[in-house]
């Protein structure tokens, strides 16, 4: 791609969420620079986190992305070694920059492809390695988002989500932040840590909520406020690993939690 073109794309595209590479000196413009740090802080907490798992590159590995983006994940991906990766978002938008950063980046075609669709019914084969970053509290269908990824037989899975403060598993009703936030309904089922376990569980994944490692927290006020957190899931027993643990959330019994049901069934 040359400079002209890219110029001509980029302004198509003038406000990115992730800062990345172009090539020849070249960015994509993030005027949040906030952002930046987040980008760089999420990639020591959840995508280390991975690496450490696969003895610290995803060579040989077949990646899926759902949510896919702007396509910063992919490239960390490709740029981890894997084999191919191939990102499914329902934003048209997301997937014309993802194909900008890819080809501005001169990755062989062989190595990726792009979709877009809803990531919730996609099926399209399996994969070792499944991200799904920023999607599962983006959806109204969280247990179809689970099936999604459990179709793709993974053995390791990635999933950073905003989270509910329930103690419990449940599933917050919310609505999204933004018109493109949601793809199907107005509202969005938020997880809780709890609900994340149990979903994957019920795939026959087990989880390990990881306990955030944040030295910079500008840009990242969610995972301050324990609004976010990211999961590691396996297929069968994670890997041997000394990944710390975010503690479980305690359960209070229903008597503890609402004084005020004790008294009525006193009565």
């Amino acid at each position: 791609m040359d400079g002209d073109e890219l110029s001509r794309r980029l302004a198509a595209h003038p406000d990115w969420l992730y800062e990345i590479e172009l090539g020849g000196g070249r960015r994509t413009p993030v005027s949040n620079r906030r952002m930046v740090n987040r980008q760089r802080e999420r990639g020591r907490y959840f995508f280390d986190a991975l690496l450490s798992l696969s003895g610290g590159s995803l060579a040989g590995r077949r990646v899926l992305d759902l949510g896919c983006g702007s396509g910063y994940w992919a490239l960390r991906a490709i740029e981890a070694g894997a084999e191919l990766v191939v990102g499914i978002d329902a934003q048209r938008d997301a997937v014309e920059r993802s194909q900008l950063v890819f080809e501005a980046r001169e990755v062989d075609p062989a190595r990726y492809r792009f979709e877009i669709a809803n990531a919730v019914d996609w099926d399209g084969g399996s994969f070792d390695v499944v991200l799904c970053l920023g999607l599962l509290s983006h959806v109204a269908r969280p247990l179809d988002l689970m099936a999604a990824i459990a179709r793709a037989e993974p053995r390791l899975v990635v999933i950073d989500t905003e989270v509910s403060r329930e103690r419990l598993p449940v599933l917050e009703l919310a609505r999204p932040y933004g018109s493109g936030d949601s793809v199907e309904h107005p509202f969005l089922l938020v997880p809780s840590p709890a609900a994340v376990s149990e979903m994957a569980a019920h795939f026959g994944l087990s989880t390990l909520a990881l306990a955030p490692r944040i030295e910079d927290f500008s840009g990242m006020g969610d995972y301050r406020r324990k609004r976010r957190l990211a999961f590691i899931c396996s297929r069968g027993e994670l890997p041997a690993n000394d990944l710390p643990a975010e503690p479980a959330r305690r359960r209070l019994p229903w008597w503890l939690r609402d004084p005020g049901a004790l008294r009525e069934a006193l009565l």
